[in-house]
């Protein structure tokens, strides 16, 4: 029998949020049994709640964004990932602005601050989601599919293609959640130079700062294109390494995209509530597949979403 778990005390991280660009401060405060993950916006009157559950998703544009009676919570899915993978159940995050800090673009800064928080065990018996049959969510139109099946454990595999000379057809591999603190929360997120400019003209990644996520060059860049997106992120210069990155990072892990990709699943899984026990199999995935994979779980195994 697993018992729930909360942190030992109050601990916040400071930032920027990718997408809006908001300046804000993050903070974990322990929480009672059976409490689960929410979110107070601090900043707002009365302070509201934004329970983290998959019913309240209401937007997937490059991150999950949940809403709960019009107040917002933009990018939860490396937080909610954080909490999983610390094994956390129970806790209460203060916010005081719409987006949390991105601050890497992983998990693993999260992490560390959970770590440091402690990690409580709590009296009362954990509730885990035991899959008993196979569930399978396809997307033919981004030709998607995600599917979980019965195991006496949680896992997942992720298959990554997207049609790139530079970023070649990848695949990540977890085979308990006890490796995802080492092996997945420090992978960062990406995004090709061909859609900087785009995400940009459409109000997003306003807090990029070309330090934060992986930038694949898939065609050849002119120096004036180069200098143009170093401006955009108030960057002296910005250059390309062997393989088609831009010089911002080093990888981690030759499949640090599909690992990336991996952490975004188990955060959005996170939002059905409790642990799943299952074998996830998952090519192509992105958020608006995961949270209708999650709700599609949880009408197949009768969860109260």
């Amino acid at each position: 029998m697993e018992k729930q778990h909360t942190i030992g005390k109050s601990v916040s991280i400071s930032g920027t949020g990718l997408h809006t660009g908001q300046n804000g401060t993050l903070t974990f405060h322990p929480a009672e049994i059976n409490h689960g993950i929410k979110f107070r916006r601090v900043d707002l009157f009365g302070q509201p709640i934004v329970e983290a559950k998959v019913k309240n998703v209401v937007d997937t544009s490059r991150g999950t964004t949940i809403a709960q009676n019009g107040v917002k919570v933009y990018t939860v899915e490396h937080i909610m990932a954080s909490l999983r993978g610390s094994g956390i159940d129970n806790v209460l995050i203060d916010l005081n602005c719409e987006e949390p800090p991105i601050l890497d673009g992983s998990a693993k800064i999260m992490m560390a601050a959970l770590k440091e928080a402690g990690i409580v065990e709590q009296d009362a018996e954990r509730k885990c989601l035991k899959i008993t049959r196979k569930i399978t969510y396809t997307h033919p139109k981004v030709g998607c599919e995600l599917t979980i099946e019965p195991a006496d454990k949680f896992s997942i595999d992720v298959k990554v293609d997207y049609k790139s000379g530079v970023l070649n057809v990848q695949e990540a591999h977890m085979h308990d959640i006890s490796e995802f603190e080492t092996e997945f929360a420090p992978c960062r997120t990406f995004v090709f130079f061909q859609e900087l400019e785009m995400l940009l003209a459409h109000n997003l990644i306003r807090g990029g700062d070309l330090s934060n996520a992986i930038v694949f060059i898939e065609k050849q860049v002119s120096e004036e294109d180069l200098k143009r997106v170093a401006g955009l992120f108030h960057k002296e210069s910005v250059a390309v390494h062997e393989g088609g990155i831009l010089n911002n990072v080093t990888l981690y892990f030759d499949n640090e995209p599909a690992r990336h990709k991996l952490l975004d699943i188990v955060g959005d899984l996170t939002l059905l509530g409790m642990p799943v026990i299952g074998k996830v199999t998952a090519y192509k995935p992105g958020h608006f597949a995961n949270t209708e994979f999650v709700k599609q779980i949880a009408k197949a195994m009768k969860v109260a979403m």
